[in-house]
């Protein structure tokens, strides 16, 4: 089968690298970087690389760009897609590129299925991509009421080949509530957290939940902030809840109450045990 994938960054190049090392796919590759490409080819990561106009020629194509130019880019090249086949997506909000994808790709015959791979780093970049990126990671599929189960089930199956531990299927609205919350809010959280003036006079006095914490914080800008917008309404829940819970914490504080500052502790507590329970019941539900 012949697969084009648009955008050789950190997932764009890890797609590469993994399908090249689990299957036996022709693997096309298009960047506006060509020294990007240069590297993938050196590397075997991609078979060729391509350019728009041969994009008929793939059965599969992956765009692997931030999610404004991943829409503009499906757009622009709607014609050249070869009927019948599937275009995915690989970004991190999935109701903008997909409400954005699948109506002109309908017409043109072409299968559009927004999927996330739930893996990454905190670096950017093709060099940063590798073969195992995706392994036990959960892979999010997010298909539409015409998004036909051949399509679903080829992608799926690409995903195991990937090394993807599981496949999760979504609607585009449940997949950005949730990820509001279990990635971006995080992001958000990380990142306003080490803009604290404490935060160079802490050498010596970090361990484990510092660095948990602060993680995240080393971000793409430009991704993130993209990510951030295209989900807005989501993710500015998420930001006021938190705002809300934290100043609660504040209110205890002021005024030295230490049984509201005791029980809201605990209630965090018992959450996230009760969190604990629900998820190793689930993982171990999916093997």
């Amino acid at each position: 089968m012949n697969i084009a994938v648009v955008g050789l960054g950190l997932i764009g190049g890890s797609v590469c690298k993994a399908l090249k090392a689990n299957t036996f796919h022709h693997i096309m590759g298009m960047d506006t970087d060509k020294e990007t490409v240069r590297k993938a080819l050196e590397q075997g990561a991609i078979d060729e690389e391509i350019d728009e106009s041969r994009l008929g020629e793939a059965n599969l194509t992956v765009v692997a760009l931030y999610p404004v130019p991943t829409v503009e880019f499906v757009k622009k090249n709607a014609d050249r897609f070869k009927k019948g086949s599937i275009v995915i997506d690989v970004g991190g909000v999935k109701g903008y590129v997909v409400n954005g994808c699948t109506p002109i790709l309908d017409e043109k015959g072409v299968y559009f299925l927004g999927t996330h791979p739930m893996a990454g780093t905190e670096n950017s970049g093709f060099d940063y991509s590798k073969a195992d990126m995706f392994v036990k990671a959960s892979y999010i599929l997010t298909p539409t009421e015409s998004t036909p189960q051949i399509a679903i089930d080829l992608v799926s199956t690409l995903g195991s080949c990937m090394g993807f531990g599981q496949v999760v299927i979504a609607t585009p609205e449940q997949h950005d509530i949730n990820i509001a919350f279990t990635s971006q809010l995080a992001h958000v959280v990380s990142n306003a957290y080490v803009k604290s003036p404490s935060l160079l006079r802490a050498d010596g006095f970090s361990a484990g939940s510092f660095l948990d914490l602060t993680r995240v914080a080393k971000l793409n800008e430009e991704m993130w902030s993209s990510l951030f917008l295209c989900n807005k309404d989501a993710l500015l829940f998420e930001i006021n809840t938190i705002i809300e819970k934290l100043s609660e914490y504040r209110d205890a504080m002021v005024n030295d109450d230490k049984p509201t500052l005791k029980e809201l502790l605990k209630v965090g507590r018992e959450r996230k045990e009760e969190s604990m329970k629900y998820y190793g019941q689930e993982k171990a539900l999916n093997g």
